[in-house]
């Protein structure tokens, strides 16, 4: 398990845990300051001390994980793969299941900590993933080896999606296309899906805005389509749908160059004061009224630099396990940056996904803790195994 010969000490990367920390820093400021605006100042200190102590744990977690080697951790798969879909099933279908009172059940209540398995879920997914196709990496010519992956990826997603947990679903469908591009999946199946997921998609925005819509879907999934329906038209719902996107951006721009944080006192009050969930979905928000553009551009340089590492790790990989892992990783921390700036930023539909490391919840930072020493360790491995076969990158 501990395979210390093999590692390479000198390619351990140091600077991942510098930037992550960092992170993790600047999320126990934020998320207080979020608690202070909208629940009081007397709830913010218990927040920092727990975001601290998340940051302690997660650090632990990344540097123990970091030194185990991946294949022994994937060696196990089967068995992360169904407990982590059990998981998630009870979410919906056990009375450990919790929706936090946001109607979306999504956490399992366990002693001490609310759950949120489906975070932990896109790491398992993208570990089985990579263990079947490093296996099929010789026949990925093959339709059924493609059919088998969607069904591997779809079992899990499925009971994601009955939470109503869409934009969890979502990453889970992009890691998956990345990492099927990785494997090196034939044009001729790539061609023929593109062709019909286009007019698909465009003709299902088009249903989505007509009268009889509404009719045919079901009212418990209505309020994902009523967010796209108001991210297309932001003005006619400006006090209802897109309430919370709107005042972001306003808040986002009130930050100004600088933002409020040494110019101005808490006291005096904040604009994302009236933005649901700004210490978790919409912490970009709350980082950008209180350091403004230039703490912005500085906390996405930080997301890029450990996205950046992620994908440099994948390149340097020689061996097919430890490559498809690596993209499917940096394609899930890819994703919910993106996501998550462009909900807050109003350039995408509302979803729900956290800013990794800095979004408040501690499913998400063990979820980033994990994945990040899963990529140190391949990194002190890149340069032993077989890639052959794998072309991407």
């Amino acid at each position: 398990m501990f395979n210390f010969k093999q590692y390479d000490w000198r390619r351990y990367n140091f600077t991942v845990l510098v930037v992550m920390v960092i992170l993790c820093i600047c999320s126990a400021y934020f998320v207080s300051f979020a608690i202070s605006a909208t629940m009081g100042e007397d709830k913010a200190g218990g927040y920092f001390r727990r975001q601290i102590i998340s940051m302690i744990v997660s650090l632990i977690i990344a540097i123990v994980v970091s030194l185990i080697d991946y294949r022994r951790i994937c060696d196990f798969v089967v068995i992360y793969y169904i407990i982590a879909t059990l998981m998630v099933a009870a979410t919906k279908l056990s009375p450990l299941g919790s929706d936090q009172k946001t109607g979306s059940y999504r956490w399992l209540s366990l002693p001490g900590v609310n759950l949120q398995p489906s975070e932990i879920c896109k790491l398992v997914v993208i570990m089985a993933l990579a263990v079947y196709f490093m296996k099929m990496r010789e026949q990925m010519d093959s339709l059924k080896t493609f059919l088998i992956g969607v069904a591997i990826m779809i079992i899990p997603t499925f009971f994601i999606l009955i939470q109503s947990d869409l934009s969890s679903s979502l990453v889970i469908f992009f890691v998956f296309a990345m990492m099927v591009f990785a494997a090196g999946l034939t044009y001729k199946i790539v061609i023929p899906i593109l062709a019909v997921t286009i007019p698909t998609v465009i003709g299902a925005l088009w249903f989505l805005q007509q009268p009889i819509a509404e009719k045919i879907i079901p009212e418990k999934h209505w309020y994902q389509v009523e967010r796209i329906i108001g991210f297309m038209n932001p003005e006619k719902y400006s006090n209802s749908l897109m309430y919370q996107q709107l005042h972001s951006i306003q808040s986002i721009a009130s930050g100004q160059l600088t933002g409020k944080l040494l110019s101005e006192s808490a006291s005096t009050g904040r604009n994302y004061s009236w933005v649901d969930v700004c210490e978790s979905d919409f912490i970009f928000t709350v980082i950008g009224e209180e350091v403004g553009f230039i703490g912005c551009c500085l906390i996405v340089a930080l997301l890029c630099i450990i996205i950046f590492m992620c994908i440099r790790t994948a390149i340097r990989c020689n061996e097919t396990l430890g490559y498809l892992i690596a993209v499917g990783i940096s394609a899930m921390f890819m994703f919910q940056v993106f996501a998550n700036i462009g909900v807050a930023t109003m350039i995408l539909p509302n979803t729900g996904l956290p800013l990794p490391f800095l979004s408040n919840g501690i499913s998400s930072m063990i979820s980033c803790s994990i994945a990040i020493g899963i990529i140190l360790n391949i990194g002190m491995q890149s340069g032993t195994g077989d890639r052959s076969g794998i072309s991407f990158l």
